[in-house]
C-alpha cells in the first residue's frame, strides 16, 4: 500500500452574480469565473462546478436569491464539494447565512486572494503586509465566527462568554493591526532612506508593473541574467525584487519587480502593500508588461492603469511592453510610440526595449575622466552629489571616472580630460 502526505485538494463550486445594481468592477462573468478557477488552482484547490446568476439586485440575505441558493446546495451534494467560492464580495452577514445554509465553507474572492498572498509571502515585509490585510478583512467578520454560541443561546455556560470572547478578540486584533501598521511605517522609513541614497547617486529606477502572470519576473531574469523563480501561475511573485541593469556605458538602472495586479484586488491588500507599491510613484520609468497572448489583454491593461492612477503614479512616464509576442501573430500586435513587443522567453525584441529605456533615461549623460587638483575638493563633493562616480585614484591630481549629466558636464568642463568635447558655442566663447 502506498501512502502519501499530499494534502487533498479542496473541491469547490464557483458562484458569481451579475447585476446592474453592483459596481461594474464587482460583477461576475464567465471570464472572471475562469480567472477565479485559476486563482483556486493557485491556492491548491480545484473547481468542480460553477454557477452564474443574473439578477436585478443582490439578495440582502443570500446574495444570489433563495432559488439559486437551493440549486447551489444540490450541486454541492452531487459534486461532493467541500467549498463554495464566490467571485463577488460578500458581507459578513451573507457569509454567515450562506455557510449555515450550504453546510460547507464559503469564501469570497477577497478571502481567496488573501490566502494565496499568505502562501506566497517570503520576506518579513511581505508577511507583515499580508498579515495586516488579513486582520483588516477578519475584524468585521468576527461575529460570524461565534454563531456556534448563538445557536446554543440560553444553554448553561453560554450566557455572556461568547460576547465577552468576541470583544476580547476584537481588542486583540485592533492591537495587532496597530502594531503591524507601526512596523510597516518603519519599512516605509527605511525605503525612503534607500530612495534618498539612490537619488544621491543619480541611479534611475525602472519599475515593472502589470497584470499577474504577464511575465514580469521572466522579463527581469532575461534582462539581468538572474534566476529568480518565475512560474506560470498567478501571484508567483509578491516580494519586491530589485536588480542592476546596465543599458549602456553611460546608463545603469535599478530594475524592480512588483506584485502583479488583478481584477477586484482587495482594497485591504492595496493599502497593506502601500510601502511596496509607493515605489511606483518614485520610479523614473514604469514598464507596463502586458500579456499579448491573452485575448483579454485590453481589459487587463485597463485594470493595471486604474491601479496605477489610484496609487498616485499617473505622472510617471510609462512604456507598454507587450510580452509573449512569440505566441501570437505579428500583425495583431499593437504598434506605435511608447510600445515595444518582446518575448522574455526567447529574447525577441529585448534589444529594442533596452534601446528605448536608454533613450528615455540616459538624458545626455556622458562617462568622462576628470583631473581635479587637491585644492579643489569641492569638485569631488559635487561629483558624489550629482554624478555616478565609478572610480577615484589619487596621484599628482585626483583622477575621477564618472557618468555626468549635461548640466554637470558644463559646470566642470575645465576639469574634464577625456570623454567629452564642449559644445561649439563654448568654443566661440
Amino acid at each position: 500500500m502506498q501512502y502519501t502526505t499530499e494534502k487533498p485538494r479542496n473541491r469547490a463550486v464557483l458562484v458569481g452574480l451579475s447585476s446592474r445594481a453592483l459596481d461594474p468592477q464587482d460583477n461576475a462573468s464567465d471570464a472572471t469565473l475562469d480567472e477565479l478557477s485559476a486563482l483556486l488552482d493557485t491556492a491548491g484547490g480545484v473547481a468542480v462546478g460553477q454557477v452564474l446568476q443574473n439578477k436585478d439586485a443582490p439578495d440582502p440575505r443570500t446574495f444570489i436569491g433563495e432559488g439559486k441558493l437551493a440549486e447551489v446546495k444540490d450541486l454541492v451534494k452531487v459534486l461532493d464539494a467541500d467549498l463554495v467560492l464566490f467571485d463577488n464580495s460578500l458581507s459578513p452577514s451573507q457569509l454567515r447565512v450562506l455557510t449555515q445554509e450550504l453546510g460547507v465553507q464559503v469564501l469570497d474572492r477577497e478571502a481567496l486572494i488573501l490566502d494565496i498572498f499568505a502562501q506566497r509571502a517570503q520576506t518579513k515585509e511581505g508577511r507583515l503586509q499580508v498579515e495586516l490585510a488579513q486582520y483588516q478583512y477578519l475584524l468585521p467578520r468576527l461575529t460570524g465566527m461565534w454563531t456556534h454560541l448563538e445557536r446554543q443561546e440560553g444553554a448553561i455556560g453560554t450566557r455572556g462568554p461568547g460576547e465577552t470572547q468576541l470583544e476580547t478578540d476584537r481588542r486583540h486584533i485592533r492591537k495587532k493591526i496597530s502594531k503591524l501598521k507601526e512596523d510597516l511605517e518603519e519599512v516605509r522609513r527605511v525605503r525612503a532612506v534607500q530612495r534618498e541614497r539612490r537619488e544621491k547617486n543619480q541611479v534611475p529606477v525602472v519599475a515593472l508593473v502589470g497584470y499577474t502572470n504577464a511575465g514580469k519576473s521572466t522579463l527581469l531574469n532575461t534582462l539581468t541574467g538572474e534566476s529568480i523563480p518565475a512560474n506560470n501561475r498567478l501571484f508567483d511573485t509578491l516580494d519586491t525584487t530589485t536588480r542592476t541593469l546596465e543599458l549602456s556605458d553611460t546608463c545603469t538602472v535599478l530594475l524592480s519587480d512588483t506584485v502583479g495586479f488583478i481584477r477586484k484586488l482587495p482594497t485591504h491588500l492595496v493599502a497593506a502593500f502601500k510601502a511596496t507599491l509607493e515605489e511606483l510613484t518614485f520610479a523614473d520609468l514604469l514598464l507596463h508588461v502586458i500579456d499579448a497572448s491573452n485575448p483579454a489583454w485590453m481589459e487587463q491593461a485597463e485594470v493595471v492603469e486604474g491601479l496605477i492612477l489610484s496609487l498616485g503614479a499617473a505622472e510617471t512616464p510609462r512604456l507598454e511592453v507587450f510580452n509573449k509576442c512569440d505566441l501570437c501573430p505579428g500583425e495583431i500586435l499593437p504598434h506605435g510610440e511608447d510600445r515595444v513587443a518582446v518575448s522574455a522567453r526567447t529574447g525577441e525584441g529585448l534589444d529594442q526595449l533596452r534601446a528605448e529605456m536608454a533613450r528615455r533615461l540616459d538624458a545626455g549623460r556622458k562617462k568622462v575622466t576628470l583631473s581635479i587638483p587637491y585644492g579643489q575638493g569641492g569638485v569631488l563633493d559635487q561629483l558624489y552629489r550629482e554624478a555616478q562616480v565609478e572610480s577615484v585614484e589619487y596621484g599628482e591630481t585626483i583622477e575621477v571616472t564618472a557618468t555626468c549629466t549635461p548640466v554637470t558636464l558644463g559646470q566642470l568642463k575645465d576639469y574634464i580630460t577625456d570623454g567629452w568635447t564642449p559644445p561649439k558655442e563654448d568654443w566661440e566663447d
